[in-house]
């Protein structure tokens, strides 16, 4: 799950029930670790008995606080560069809402070749006209987990 650090209540709720339909699933939560989305959508996935897992840009919690929901933390001290590797431990990225950094994970996440779903996030489209396989558009949480892990 990827998505703007800081976010409004409507973000919130749907990155909140993005997060308890992925627990429900079975699935692991992974973000970045911190506040508004990634915060919400581990609250989400804690609500529905799920693990959450954030790699977070510093070296340490005093560089890094992760936020109350993150089961496992795993500080990186690679700053923003630590989106690569969270991309490339899922097999799946979900984007709500989002600024720059969301736009980096979800660039990362094609140029490798993993699943996007995009919601309420980035509207994309390559400058040739290309389809892009791997991306996708979700208008709930339902169906976003329903992409990300099929």
């Amino acid at each position: 799950m990827v998505g703007a650090a800081e976010c409004d209540e409507h973000l919130s709720r749907l990155a909140f029930e993005t997060g308890r339909e992925l627990a429900r699933a079975g699935a692991i939560l992974l973000c970045g670790g911190r506040g508004g989305v990634m915060a919400a959508a581990c609250a989400g996935a804690r609500s529905g008995g799920g693990l959450t897992v954030g790699v977070l840009p510093g070296a340490d919690a005093s560089e890094s606080p992760p936020n109350p929901d993150l089961d496992v933390a795993l500080w990186s001290g690679l700053g923003q560069a630590r989106n690569l590797v969270l991309v490339l431990s899922g097999r799946a990225v979900v984007a709500i809402g989002g600024g720059w950094g969301t736009l980096s994970e979800v660039a990362l996440a094609l140029k490798h070749g993993r699943r996007v779903v995009l919601l309420e996030s980035w509207e994309l489209q390559r400058p040739d006209g290309a389809s892009e396989p791997h991306l996708q558009r979700a208008t709930s949480p339902a169906e976003a987990v329903a992409l990300a892990l099929r």
